[in-house]
């Protein structure tokens, strides 16, 4: 029997729903969920393991096509680099696509000599006609790739995509031991529930201004204790993240809280602590620190 393994890259641009995909198509909650864009910052793996294969999904930013912030280019650069590495690459589309992301499409049908899918999502917003239209010029802007029409959010056919990926894999070992989920750290599940939350309760640009890192994680025979920092960049920042009395950062912590929980499955001691690190997100030394550059 021929074993086959690859990356399969899944890109696109902010809010998609290539998080949602990738949640579904590994079976666990492996990238946090909002309905704003850019919630996704990093590369993220997620492991899918059969008998003969194993497919290393990577989930990536959603390119930004002007990046304001040192951050956002190097949110690209992720983009960029899973264009290079991928096996396969799957491209997450919808009918909000706007015409000026043209480029980014141009660059992805000349630069992947390698295989790909190309999903059409949120097809639950269409109509029939609008669905065949957009199928048909998908298809003709992609002559080389299988068209996926599909909605991430209601559940999809996992199997069916899978099948249709493996397809496509190279015959390799297994680069990943079979038992493996994830590349990430227990930390950085921890850190990102707390950022979803964020996401979820506050507007405009405080979930873009925040940095959440685990600074203590003590674990207990039935009690594990959590610190987390949530970095904001200016002092009212800070103000509005913890709200009056500290009932908008409690409301955070104890949503954070019940998902970390049923996340490691065991009780939970949540510390949210906020601080100020002034224009945090165009700082090489700090993105550096917070894991957004090698």
């Amino acid at each position: 029997m021929t074993h086959k393994a690859g990356f399969v890259n899944i890109i696109g641009l902010p809010n998609v729903g290539k998080s949602t995909l990738m949640n579904e198509l590994v079976g666990e909650k492996m990238s946090i969920v909002t309905p704003k864009a850019q919630t996704t910052r990093h590369r993220i793996l997620g492991m899918v393991n059969g008998d003969d294969f194993q497919i290393v999904f990577s989930d990536t930013p959603g390119y930004i096509n002007q990046p304001a912030y040192k951050l956002q280019h190097s949110m690209n650069e992720f983009v960029s680099g899973a264009l290079q590495d991928a096996d396969v690459l799957l491209f997450v589309t919808d009918k909000f696509q706007k015409e000026e992301d043209e480029e980014f499409l141009t660059r992805i049908v000349n630069s992947s000599s390698q295989p790909s899918i190309v999903v059409l999502n949120k097809i639950d917003l269409y109509n029939k006609e609008e669905t065949e239209a957009l199928l048909n010029k998908l298809k003709a802007r992609f002559p080389k790739s299988e068209v996926l029409p599909l909605t991430a959010a209601s559940g999809i056919s996992a199997k069916k995509v899978i099948k249709k990926i493996v397809a496509l894999l190279p015959a390799s070992p297994a680069y990943y031991d079979k038992d493996q989920l994830t590349d990430r750290s227990l930390r950085f599940f921890v850190a990102e529930i707390v950022r979803e939350k964020i996401f979820l309760n506050y507007t405009k640009e405080i979930p873009y201004s925040c940095q959440v890192e685990v600074e203590e994680y003590k674990e207990g025979e039935k009690l594990d204790r959590i610190k987390c920092v949530i970095y904001v960049e200016r002092e009212s920042q800070k103000g509005i993240l913890i709200g009056d009395g500290g009932s908008s950062l409690k409301k955070t912590g104890t949503q954070a809280r019940a998902d970390i929980e049923k996340f490691i499955e065991k009780k939970v001691h949540l510390e949210l602590v906020v601080k100020v690190k002034e224009k945090w997100r165009n700082s090489e030394h700090t993105l550096k620190n917070f894991g957004y550059k090698p």
